[in-house]
């Protein structure tokens, strides 16, 4: 099941998300304290999705979106994030929490979402790739963590349908609906 994140989740998001601290897949030095992890939480969704996916009743991952940039005219711009316990790897879970907030985002009237990816790291690569992002640069050498320099690779896609003007995004709440309807289908399956 996907859904909304509460912030009574960071407990467990701030789990999965610690196994990559340690990892170039995040550039934070330092796991966060559980309550700015829980803030975090609030502050993102507060205007875009923030999901967590859950099997069992165990969370194995979650993905949200956040402002690119500041300026306002990136204000239908997104980067999106994804992470998922170590033992929810390579089952297409990644995939599903992408694929709903893309909808999500799309429903919201976001146009252009970018992924942000350390590199190497092919598996993030393709499920950027599979899911019709392009390869739009790198930043060579920005990042220094565990003793090295990193490149970093961002890959995009425009998900809207690129209106003259755009129309003022519509905040999580007003397209949370779809998400009921898309958990719904999945418990149906």
């Amino acid at each position: 099941m996907i859904r909304l994140a509460r912030p009574s989740d960071a407990p467990a998001l701030l789990a999965i998300y610690a196994q990559s601290i340690h990892t170039p897949v995040t550039f934070e030095y330092e796991l966060p304290s559980l309550e700015e992890f829980r803030e975090r939480i609030r502050d993102i969704s507060a205007c875009y999705p923030y999901l967590v996916l859950e099997e069992d009743g165990a969370v194995l991952g979650y993905a949200y979106a956040h402002r690119l940039r500041e300026r306002a005219a990136f204000a239908w711009d997104a980067e999106l994030s994804v992470y998922l316990d170590n033992s929810a790897r390579g089952r297409g879970l990644g995939t599903e929490l992408y694929t709903v907030l893309l909808e999500l985002l799309r429903r919201q009237g976001v146009q252009a979402v970018y992924g942000c990816i350390t590199s190497p790291n092919p598996a993030s690569v393709a499920l950027h790739e599979r899911l019709g992002f392009r390869y739009c640069g790198a930043f060579h050498r920005t990042g220094y963590k565990d003793g090295q320099w990193w490149d970093v690779l961002w890959y995009e896609k425009q998900i809207g349908s690129g209106g003259t003007p755009p129309a003022p995004l519509k905040r999580v709440d007003e397209i949370a609906c779809f998400l009921t309807e898309t958990t719904d289908r999945q418990e149906n399956r």
